[in-house]
């Protein structure tokens, strides 16, 4: 074996790390587009942002959302999973918690005796009504004023488009990140308009906002992510009519 001198490593050395120097300068000179690898939203004005994210999330077949909405004074914190034809989860306000169900146009609400023997109406003759209804899906029917209230909740179209907007002028505010998830977020005036957060990877969906007037916070998750919304049991079900109690 031919033992190669000593002398002859270094030009080759030195050469070898003058190219990883030189692959490195230029990498940096051309590694710092931050949209690489993205959707490329973040290169949009933020109209356009708003318009895209919009478009994704009324072409999703079902989303999760979960957090607070503030309606009419009172606060709802919701965890619902919903779809083009129904939607499932639960709604809390104050001290009640109650579930909500509906397949095609009929809504269901559960709950426990408690929350149907307050003395707000939505009990009506008492603990005898309250104990009937305990943990029971009700039907409420589509006159009752519970329907309008509540069916909303499970309405992927109605509460997304209702949600989705932000008020006054719109702008970009950076690059922030959402369950390990890249984001550009956008503003309404400033953050008073309300801010939402749009992924960077994929779809850009909605993956946070937070509404104008302290109206409340929601997280978006499960896009296009199916479920099945079923009738409940006969026995599990109670049909007061057409209309629940003094409702």
């Amino acid at each position: 074996m031919t033992a190669i001198p000593l002398g002859r490593t270094r030009p080759v050395t030195a050469l070898c790390a003058l190219a990883v120097t030189g692959a490195a300068v230029l990498t940096g000179c051309g590694g710092g587009d931050p949209d690489a690898g993205t959707n490329g939203v973040g290169k949009l004005s933020a109209d356009k942002i708003q318009a895209r994210t919009r478009s994704a999330a009324q072409g999703a077949s079902a989303v999760r959302l979960s957090g607070t909405v503030v309606t009419s004074g009172r606060t709802y914190r919701l965890d619902m999973r919903l779809k083009d034809d129904g939607g499932t989860g639960s709604v809390t306000s104050g001290a009640d918690t109650f579930k909500l169900l509906r397949v095609g146009t009929q809504l269901y609400l559960k709950a426990d005796a408690a929350f149907w023997a307050q003395p707000d109406g939505k009990g009506g003759d008492g603990s005898g009504a309250a104990a009937k209804l305990d943990g029971k899906y009700v039907k409420v029917p589509q006159g009752d004023p519970a329907y309008k209230k509540f069916s909303g909740f499970t309405d992927k179209d109605v509460l997304l488009s209702g949600l989705l907007t932000l008020h006054g002028s719109l702008a970009t505010d950076g690059r922030h990140t959402r369950a390990s998830t890249p984001t550009i977020r956008i503003t309404g005036d400033h953050g008073s308009g309300g801010t939402l957060d749009v992924s960077l990877k994929g779809t850009p969906y909605p993956l946070a906002l937070t509404r104008a007037g302290n109206a409340g916070t929601l997280r978006f998750s499960d896009w296009g992510a199916n479920f099945t919304v079923t009738e409940p049991k006969d026995s599990e079900t109670v049909d007061y009519g057409q209309q629940l109690p003094t409702s």
